[in-house]
């Protein structure tokens, strides 16, 4: 830290901090006062609309650590940590243990998913921990040695966050059906997509629970969105912006439902990161961009569903009873090989869960020194 006074101005300061000087707001400062929380139920108590003026220092410092602000007008004095001024000030928001950099991976990343029982998940926070992490880092996990029990998958569910409903309720049995409401529910191929599109809000974790499967073929199919996504920007970088740019509709239709919602096929974050991706052709509208649009739009969808469909991207693997995929529904795309319906017995129930929660989750657990990390965690490139 230096030396340098504290310099005041019309709206805000310039705090000398261990990163060099920084501007703040004197809003923003009122509103990061830690007196402005209450300590019981952690929700703001002060509203900074309920001054008669916009709040303005009278004269600020630093002691112990800590930015002491003496307000204009007010009888109130502001220690604000300059660990938290330092933060903002070289990150721009708060320190998140959930925000982890997500790992791209490949068609090669079966045998490298992150593996672990139920029973630890559901009993050792660290083990949950890494479960968590995992599906944050790689969106994708496998608990393995699930009861058979009919409480065996929303116990696993409640210990990441709570049920999330869908149209189908708040479970889903995939199997052939006599008359199916999805293409799930047939033995066909199942094309690679993202679930639910159609709700304004698509679930964001989903979990498929293998029962049975005895079946020739229905290997099921995973690949990572954000690494197609990653790939098309190198590749087609205006095909990635009109990608990320535009939103289409899609819909779920049945008789006693009709859900409608635009989504952007490939999802960033406000630093440019890809988040996700949303795709289904078997659940897209028509298209309802200006056709002009269509004329570059439609080349760059088509390119980046081709490019799905490659093997450099494409993980499959077998589902077997007593397993439970996990995986993020933003952002893993899946589907299914067709098998032969009466060679055997195929069911697989799914629930979904939401994003938010499983970070909440993780973010419990590694305050509570939980992170899930491990010595030896796999390299794989970073988004």
């Amino acid at each position: 830290m230096t030396d340098s006074p504290i310099e005041l101005t019309e709206t805000g300061m310039i705090v000398p901090l261990a990163t060099g000087p920084a501007y703040f707001n004197f809003c923003w400062l009122r509103d990061a006062c830690p007196s402005c929380i209450d300590p019981q139920t952690r929700e703001r108590i002060f509203d900074v609309s309920a001054l008669h003026d916009l709040p303005r220092a009278a004269a600020a410092r630093i002691d112990a650590g800590e930015l002491v602000v003496d307000w204009l007008g007010e009888d109130h004095v502001s220690r604000i940590p300059l660990s938290l001024l330092d933060t903002f000030a070289t990150r721009g928001k708060p320190e998140d243990p959930a925000d982890l950099p997500r790992r791209l991976w490949y068609a090669d990343h079966a045998s490298a998913m992150t593996r672990l029982p139920q029973e630890a998940v559901l009993n050792d926070p660290d083990t949950r921990a890494r479960l968590l992490r995992a599906l944050i880092e790689d969106g994708i996990a496998i608990v393995t040695d699930m009861a058979d029990d009919e409480g065996s998958l929303p116990r696993l569910v409640n210990a990441i966050g709570p049920i999330t409903p869908s149209a189908e309720g708040l479970f889903f049995d995939i199997r052939v059906e006599i008359a199916p409401t999805n293409l799930a529910f047939t033995a066909g191929p199942l094309e690679m997509h993202t679930d639910l599109p159609g709700e304004e809000a698509a679930p964001g974790v989903q979990f498929l629970h293998c029962l049975e499967n005895t079946v020739e073929g229905g290997r099921s199919l995973f690949l990572d969105g954000a690494a197609v996504a990653n790939a098309l920007c190198d590749e087609d970088p205006e095909a990635y912006r009109l990608l990320a740019s535009h939103d289409i509709p899609f819909f779920y239709r049945h008789e006693s439902w009709d859900y409608r919602a635009h989504q952007r096929v490939i999802e960033t974050d406000p630093e440019g990161r890809v988040t996700g991706v949303t795709i289904s052709q078997h659940l897209q509208d028509i298209l309802d961009l200006p056709q002009e649009l269509l004329d570059t739009y439609y080349p760059a969808f088509i390119k980046f569903i081709r490019m799905m469909q490659e093997e450099r991207f494409l993980m499959r693997f077998r589902s077997t009873a007593g397993q439970c995929v996990i995986f993020d529904n933003h952002r893993i795309v899946h589907g299914r090989e067709g098998y032969v319906a009466d060679s055997g017995m195929r069911h697989l129930r799914g629930c979904y869960t939401d994003r938010g929660a499983l970070r909440s989750t993780y973010r419990v657990l590694a305050k509570q020194g939980h992170t899930g990390a491990t010595a030896l965690e796999p390299t794989l490139q970073s988004a």
